[in-house]
């Protein structure tokens, strides 16, 4: 783009600032066409993959929430996800103090998965022959230990924030993978 300014604006522009606002007018309005014309056409050298997957992933939760679960519960690594085509949730943690996590194991607390959104509470499923999904052995120190909580209608999805409780033990907004 080409813009004609003629002699009488510019000596009409005495003041630097009046300067400064029309440079900055013209800027603007040029730099998108030159980005414009920079991307469009894709550089034919360089190999372009389809497909590829991401090896980002997000942080499950604060650094603030997995120092207080290592320090007051002795378990970090906490995740949940919906295993079975979703008809159950996998709750997993890692013993850090097997003495804090003993809790966490013990068959005889109430376990279950809350959902808020969905106004939903999971509990663990009891098998004739199997008995809890639920590990209950005594803890050892980096060990990865999980749970499974019954989801027969699919309620609880993966991306949805939900609530486990064990007991006195509460982990508040973990996303279902």
């Amino acid at each position: 783009m080409m813009f004609r300014i003629n002699s009488r604006l510019l000596r009409s522009l005495s003041t630097t600032a009046t300067a400064m606002a029309l440079a900055a007018f013209l800027t603007s309005t040029a730099a998108p066409v030159l980005l414009h014309a920079q991307t469009s056409a894709p550089h034919s050298d360089a190999p372009v993959k389809k497909g590829s997957r991401s090896h980002y992933e997000p942080n499950r939760f604060p650094k603030r929430a997995q120092s207080y679960y290592s320090i007051v519960w002795g378990i970090n690594s906490l995740s949940l996800k919906a295993v079975e085509s979703g008809a159950l949730i996998r709750f997993s943690y890692r013993v850090l103090d097997p003495e804090k996590a003993s809790v966490l194991n013990d068959k005889k607390v109430e376990a279950f998965l809350d959902s808020p959104a969905e106004n939903a509470r999971l509990s663990i499923p009891s098998l004739e022959k199997v008995g809890q999904l639920r590990q209950g052995t005594t803890e050892e120190a980096g060990k990865t230990y999980w749970m499974a909580f019954s989801n027969p209608r699919r309620t609880v999805k993966r991306g949805d924030h939900v609530n486990v409780v064990i007991g006195k033990f509460h982990a508040d907004g973990l996303v279902v993978e």
